[in-house]
């Protein structure tokens, strides 16, 4: 196949990891009034796909090996569809939970397998983690800017403007289906090598709790951002801007900076730099002044953290195995952590009526960041850093 065929397919998948998470934000008030939801409750809309991709990413690494990577993502971008479209009924909290988590599911098996489909179709894997990010944000943004509008399209349905978002996995979903019929997956006589997560790995370590944390930061915002503006005195649709402006943001962030990264090196201070943003951001907000350039140096921090934390894996790991196995654990782990954010801002505001404690909890985890981020330290390609995480094979 062409190789603009498979960036075609990374575009796709990529683009499909955020609609069904970053749709929910903008028409949180409307949900949480219709189905009667204190903060608690709703923060779950957010927390329970972020659970899912946690518990699901290590499966994603076993099925891979049985089944093929190709095949698994296209099942899960198939699971992405369905659930996202049975939001149409979604008019009880039961239906509207389960679909988040199904979503979860799916988005967590293609998370992790689309490292390992970067470096085994790509000579050039840190552009196409870019473009990978690129896409991931693009999709997070059209899903986030149109949630509103979509909704006074449908005549006020937050339902529907939430499910019309599996248009886009089925049309992933075809294209994905032709490179699956070409791909051969090893048979058990043939000799599949198996490669477990590297639980036994301090290095690993580091790395998952980093994107543990980067996530409780990213998926915080993602959740409650327009909420937050809402509070400071913003109309819905004005905070549904605000959250577009969050995600567009990212676009160019979300390519500039790993390209940056790659070509400059000293990926430790990009990976500061990322975070301060993000605290000088949470001061604007703690202090009220300046809400658009608080977002956009929010944007700047998230943005650019989360393309290089998904650099990571594929900078380290010698092979497509262990890339795919080094980033299912650095999703699983750290996607479980990271479902705590919104929950826990959810709990804040529920128990103070105010996003301020939130902010200071949000300060704390920065700060352990920063000092995870020191620990990470430069990439050299070809020392220790690569051989920090070691192969763990089994015949299984």
């Amino acid at each position: 196949m062409r190789y603009s065929f498979y960036i075609i397919l990374l575009i796709l998948a990529a683009l499909n990891l955020r609609p069904a998470i970053t749709s929910i934000s903008p028409l949180m008030q409307s949900i949480r009034a219709d189905l009667g939801l204190n903060g608690t409750i709703a923060s779950l809309l957010v927390t329970l796909p972020v659970l899912g991709m946690g518990i699901f990413a290590p499966l994603a690494l076993r099925w891979s090996q049985r089944w093929g990577m190709e095949k698994v993502i296209w099942c899960s971008l198939i699971l992405i569809g369905l659930s996202t479209f049975l939001r149409s009924w979604a008019h009880v909290p039961g239906l509207l939970l389960g679909s988040a988590l199904i979503a979860g599911a799916g988005i967590g098996m293609i998370s992790p397998l689309l490292s390992g489909f970067i470096k085994k179709y790509f000579p050039r894997p840190a552009a196409m983690v870019s473009l990978y990010s690129v896409s991931m944000v693009i999709g997070a943004a059209i899903a986030s800017g149109l949630a509103v509008p979509m909704q006074n399209w449908t005549g006020g349905s937050w339902s529907i403007a939430l499910s019309c978002w599996s248009l886009l996995a089925l049309i992933a979903a075809v294209f994905w289906f032709k490179l699956v019929i070409h791909v051969n997956v090893p048979t058990a006589k043939q000799g599949i090598q198996r490669t477990r997560m590297p639980f036994r790995q301090k290095r690993a370590w580091l790395l998952t709790v980093f994107f543990g944390l980067m996530s409780s930061i990213f998926y915080s915002f993602t959740a409650w951002l327009s909420p937050m503006m809402q509070q400071i005195g913003y109309s819905q649709l004005q905070a549904g801007y605000m959250v577009t402006l969050f995600t567009l943001t990212q676009i160019p962030v979300s390519f500039l900076i790993p390209a940056g990264a790659h070509r400059f090196g000293r990926r430790k201070w990009w990976l500061i730099g990322c975070s301060i943003m993000e605290l000088i951001a949470l001061t604007l907000l703690v202090t009220g002044n300046l809400p658009v350039l608080a977002v956009i140096l929010l944007s700047i921090g998230t943005g650019g953290l989360f393309p290089l934390a998904l650099m990571l894996p594929i900078q380290e790991a010698p092979d497509t195995a262990q890339a795919n196995a080094l980033s299912a654990m650095n999703q699983s782990v750290g996607y479980l952590l990271g479902a705590m954010g919104p929950l826990m801002i959810g709990w804040l505001y529920d128990s103070y009526h105010s996003f301020l404690p939130a902010y200071l909890v949000l300060a704390v985890v920065i700060s352990v960041m920063i000092l995870l981020q020191w620990r990470i330290g430069h990439y050299t390609g070809d020392t220790d850093q690569t051989a920090s995480v070691r192969p763990v094979m089994s015949s299984e």
